[in-house]
């Protein structure tokens, strides 16, 4: 079967290659890819900036698919049903942060698409216990987009933790800015977007997605517009989405005193950021890395209520072997959430 690939070190370094199809172990669930979404971590192994990649592997963490075969101590699943999962493909089990439900930070974790085989390919096999079976009716493209929409929950819902009545800024309107939109007015805060002149669609999206305020920086001055929402106080929560510095910078300006400051892009590099901002302020800074099994179970649930719509971030549907312009989509920020599709 054909495979994306990183095959060394350095940059670039990516290639289809013909692997063998897997078969799962005894604890094993053998799934058909579907559909797979580029993230922003693919983009950083692409340029060796990702510091947990082992290569040669099959890149790609995010999917739907159909489970077509499992080994013989998985029970509750069957051949046909629609499924995604989780990324960890092992951890230790023994550690404080495994022993605590918070296995993203295990030190021997190994997650598909940068140590183990992911599902840039045709088959993924995976430990049963990170298979989770989809809600009735979601469209199984978008489907791919509960991995990063679990990766928010965790960042959104568990670490910064939302109000009912916060106003909430998210710089940058990708994929991950669109998924906090929803969540946060779902948590019932008061999302306000921003964007670049360049992001005048995604902008748009977001209104309808549920923004209360959208705010184009290059036209507007978003600390002006964030105070005379807020009297002058400035924003409860602060979002970055974008992984840029000169985001963080602006987050750090418009997030209210005793505000709350949550990192959710990688930046990929070191960026330089006022850190006296934060004891000036008195805020609670935080980042969140990747998801945990908890913010699988609410991630699913605001799915199967329809409080989370996935299939607007969908732009773009590609095959595995147009993997090359697929990546040049999401670098340049062309599209939204990109896929990819195996070929026979």
């Amino acid at each position: 079967m054909k495979a994306v690939m990183k095959t060394a070190r350095g940059v670039g370094h990516i290639e289809v290659r013909d692997i063998p199809e897997p078969e799962p172990a005894s604890n094993e669930v053998k799934i058909k890819v579907i559909a797979a979404g580029i993230c922003g971590t693919d983009i950083h192994i692409y340029y060796d900036e990702y510091p947990l990649t082992r290569p040669p592997v099959v890149m790609g963490h995010e999917v739907s698919g159909e489970i077509v075969g499992y080994g013989k101590d998985v029970k509750g699943f069957k051949v046909g049903d629609l499924v995604t999962s989780e990324t960890y493909a092992s951890v230790c089990g023994k550690c404080r942060y495994c022993r605590t439900g918070n296995p993203n930070l295990c030190p021997e974790r190994r997650s598909i698409g940068s140590s183990v085989n992911g599902v840039f390919t045709k088959y993924l096999v995976i430990r049963k216990e990170n298979v989770h079976k989809l809600p009735p009716g979601i469209d199984i493209n978008s489907a791919s987009l509960c991995e990063p929409l679990a990766c928010c929950v965790h960042g959104i819902i568990e670490d910064t933790h939302i109000d009912a009545g916060d106003t909430a800024v998210i710089s940058g309107p990708g994929p991950i800015g669109l998924l906090s939109v929803q969540i946060v007015k779902a948590e019932g805060g008061i999302p306000i977007v921003l964007g670049t002149v360049e992001d005048k669609d995604r902008l748009q999206l977001a209104k309808s997605l549920g923004a209360e305020l959208i705010i184009n920086v290059e036209e507007q001055d978003p600390i002006d517009v964030v105070n005379e929402v807020t009297n002058g106080y400035g924003a409860d929560v602060v979002l970055e989405c974008a992984g840029k510095e000169a985001s963080a910078k602006m987050c750090l300006e418009v997030v209210k005193k005793m505000g709350k400051y949550t990192q959710m892009g990688l930046f990929g590099k070191p960026v330089t950021i006022d850190f006296e901002k934060i004891a000036y302020k008195e805020l609670k800074v935080t980042g969140f890395f990747a998801h945990v099994p908890s913010a699988w179970e609410r991630a699913l649930k605001l799915l199967e209520q329809e409080r989370i719509n996935l299939k607007p971030i969908v732009s773009h549907i590609f095959s595995l072997t147009e993997w090359g312009k697929a990546f040049k989509i999401v670098e340049n920020h062309k599209g939204l959430k990109v896929l990819l599709q195996p070929v026979d």
